[in-house]
């Protein structure tokens, strides 16, 4: 029978039996220690690691890896637990040894609750399906949570997935045969660490060009925010788990995709492209074509968007993956921090929308991409 131990010191997550565990696990790249290393690095957000061990093995085994951060929704007040566990991450998921799921999430809310330093309300974004299902399993009757929204990832496999047919499939070859008549076009995705800086530094350029830059939320808008981004993907790239492919014209860059990598599963982190060439979907072509490379390689089974909701890579994975945002109670006390946390959540909801209306306004009064043609 294991025996297991919690651990809030992220000075014990070794990266070989991270490594062990995560061929395990169900991925998380976002949990990479490396990502985690960048956060601290650069102190971009309050983390708290969670790591469980069995103690019945020796050496003991890591069967757990959990990071949240710690955020304040008042000056001083209502602090919470979040995932994910730092802003530009996409999974709030712990990575859990699929044999010992049910007593490593009953051990981190029992970690959690007996430190009286730490907030006893956790707000998860992008909990996947099956892991909302075993942590309210986990949480018991008295403590199921409220389920602030569902919503589906877009996600293709290596056998299935990828739209092979249709009015998209159609438009995209049309696309990629009208930029081969302007030039040569070539899409370049080098692993190797330097180059990964160097086409990152192209990437953030390019974001910081387009509707992102003038509306202030590309990377480069919030220097803290690239200070992080440049040391997330050079944590990430150095242990090779990271890279930027870009989609090339007459040898100008027209299009990046950040790629993040975790065991047979590749992530599309972020995209931008050159506005001139918009009538072409460069960014879309870039991630179509990629897509057909990383699974022709052999070593990736399947590629998950994080775009938003209604973003284009819905229009080329047929696949879904479905999510959960989920608000967490771990005692029975009233909770102004449960309270806030929800309610600021349905205004954020309804800023986002009336942003994306902006923004969606925006993409459609910019002028026609004549330089392009």
């Amino acid at each position: 029978m294991s025996r297991l131990s919690v651990s809030t010191s992220a000075s014990e997550l070794d990266f070989e039996q991270w490594a062990a565990l995560a061929r395990r696990a169900r991925p998380n790249v976002f949990l990479h220690p490396a990502a985690l290393e960048a956060v601290r690095q650069t102190n971009f957000a309050k983390l708290l690691t969670l790591l469980a061990f069995d103690e019945s093995v020796t050496p003991r085994r890591l069967v757990g890896v959990w990071a949240l951060q710690i955020k304040t929704l008042l000056p001083f007040i209502a602090l919470i637990l979040m995932g994910p566990a730092y802003e530009y991450a996409f999974l709030s998921c712990p990575l859990i040894d699929p044999a010992y799921r049910a007593e490593v999430f009953e051990a981190f809310f029992a970690a959690i609750a007996k430190r009286a330093w730490l907030p006893s309300v956790l707000k998860l974004n992008y909990l996947d399906g099956e892991t909302c299902a075993a942590m309210r399993k986990a949480l018991g009757q008295d403590r199921k949570g409220l389920t602030l929204s569902e919503r589906d990832r877009p996600v293709a496999f290596r056998d299935s997935g990828m739209k092979r047919s249709g009015s998209t499939r159609k438009k995209l070859r049309q696309d990629w045969n009208r930029l081969s008549a302007l030039g040569p076009v070539v899409i370049v995705n080098d692993r190797d660490p330097e180059h990964v800086a160097e086409a990152f530094e192209t990437f953030l350029a390019m974001e910081a060009a387009s509707w992102k830059g003038a509306s202030g939320t590309a990377l480069l808008s919030k220097p803290e925010d690239a200070a992080f981004a440049r040391r997330l993907i050079g944590n990430l790239a150095k242990a090779g788990n990271a890279s930027v492919a870009i989609l090339k014209l007459n040898d100008r860059a027209i299009a990046c995709q950040v790629l993040l990598y975790a065991g047979a599963m590749a992530y599309t982190w972020k995209t931008a492209f050159d506005s001139a060439f918009a009538a072409y979907s460069p960014g879309s072509v870039l991630v179509d074509r990629i897509s057909e490379q990383l699974f022709a390689s052999g070593e990736i089974e399947a590629i998950e968007g994080c775009s938003p909701e209604g973003g284009f890579m819905t229009r080329l994975f047929a696949e879904r993956r479905p999510t959960v945002d989920l608000l967490v109670k771990l005692d029975d006390k009233p909770s102004l921090a449960f309270a806030l946390a929800a309610l600021t959540d349905g205004a954020r909801r309804r800023a986002k929308r009336w942003r994306d209306a902006i923004v969606s306004r925006m993409q459609l009064s910019q002028p026609p991409a004549s330089a392009a043609r």
